[in-house]
């Protein structure tokens, strides 16, 4: 039987079927098999991103790690994490490079007491999403206000330009690197406005720097959130709203909402009068950093143009005609599959 089909499918190809449809169909089917095998490649590197490392809650595994631990107390955290040198500082905490049992890990240690409700905000944050979005926590210690997450040694976002700058990591210095670290950034959103700790709202990130520095890159070139020390709960159904900060906010990054609305009129700053906004704050911001993300590569000019009328809608004044995060990461998600298919096919035509 089957040598029969084989001999009737030689046959067919020889008397009905042109030499060049064939080699044509042939080509078609191998762009496709490159598309569905690049596309793929996304997806794997996407099912890093969101599947969890398989431990229960209150565990963590790094790596390097062959089973699941909880997470470390203060007993552990004094006899077996050491300290080895201060990696980064802000108004909160102070982070070190630290040592657990061979595993570099990150320490971080509250700098004032006068920021204590906001490195325990932090550390609940921290304990409440903990997932493949968020950097993982290994241990705290409320005693000594300190906490050990995972180290990701290629440091934070805003540092990207030049972690793609050195040797070891220039191949990675392309559009679909840079592409996927967008849509990284916009579903660590679309987790936070729909986290199991409700919808949760970056206020730490009144400029582009600041924004930058709340994530670090891990070492297979995804993002991981840090930084949660201010990030509030707005549900407008039941009229929870937020303020990110007391101060007065000025500057293009920020949303329009969050500017004070009678400056114009010559009125001073009042926190009291300042009105409350929701989680389209960090949408408003998504262009400004996607722009940032994909720097100046071959093929970032296309990723512009196709994401072009998405980040329009992104930066409507009236932020309840934005779309939401999930909405963005669809459209992120759809070009970057249709530019791996043109790019396959652009390359078997070469």
């Amino acid at each position: 039987m089957q040598g029969t089909m084989g001999r009737r499918s030689s046959s067919s190809i020889s008397h009905g079927v042109p030499v060049v449809a064939v080699c044509l169909a042939a080509l078609l089917l191998s762009n496709a098999l490159i598309y569905l095998y690049l596309d793929s490649l996304y997806q794997t590197d996407e099912q890093l991103v969101s599947s969890h490392v398989g431990c229960v809650p209150r565990h963590f595994k790094m790596a390097t790690m062959k089973n699941c631990n909880p997470w470390l107390q203060c007993s552990q955290i004094k006899a077996e994490v050491r300290k080895l040198k201060l990696i980064g500082q802000g108004a909160v905490k102070e982070v070190y490079l630290a040592e657990w049992r061979g595993q570099k890990v990150a320490l971080s240690k509250l700098s004032s007491l006068d920021y204590l409700e906001d490195f325990l905000h932090g550390l609940s944050m921290l304990q409440a999403l903990q997932g493949p979005q968020v950097v993982q926590l290994v241990g705290f210690c409320l005693e000594d206000h300190t906490l050990v997450t995972e180290h990701h040694p290629l440091g934070p976002l805003l540092n990207l330009d030049g972690v793609l700058a050195q040797e070891q990591h220039q191949q990675h210095n392309k559009w679909q690197t840079r592409l996927r670290l967008a849509t990284d950034y916009v579903f660590i959103l679309h987790y936070l406005h729909n986290s199991p700790a409700g919808r949760r709202v970056m206020c730490d990130s009144n400029s582009l720097e600041k924004t930058l520095s709340q994530f670090l890159l891990t070492s297979d070139f995804h993002l991981v959130v840090n930084d949660l020390d201010a990030l509030p709960e707005a549900d407008p159904s039941r009229g929870l709203l937020v303020k990110c900060g007391h101060r007065e906010l000025t500057g293009d990054f920020v949303a329009p909402e969050q500017l004070w609305p009678f400056r114009n009129e010559g009125k001073l700053f009042s926190d009291d009068l300042m009105p409350e906004y929701d989680e389209k704050t960090d949408i408003w911001k998504i262009p400004d950093v996607a722009w940032f993300l994909m720097g100046k590569v071959p093929g970032g000019d296309v990723v512009h143009f196709h994401l072009f009328q998405i980040h329009k809608e992104c930066k409507k004044e009236d932020p309840k005609l934005r779309p939401s995060a999930l909405d963005v990461l669809k459209v992120y998600k759809s070009v970057y599959s249709s530019m791996v298919q043109d790019h396959a096919g652009f390359r078997d035509m070469l």
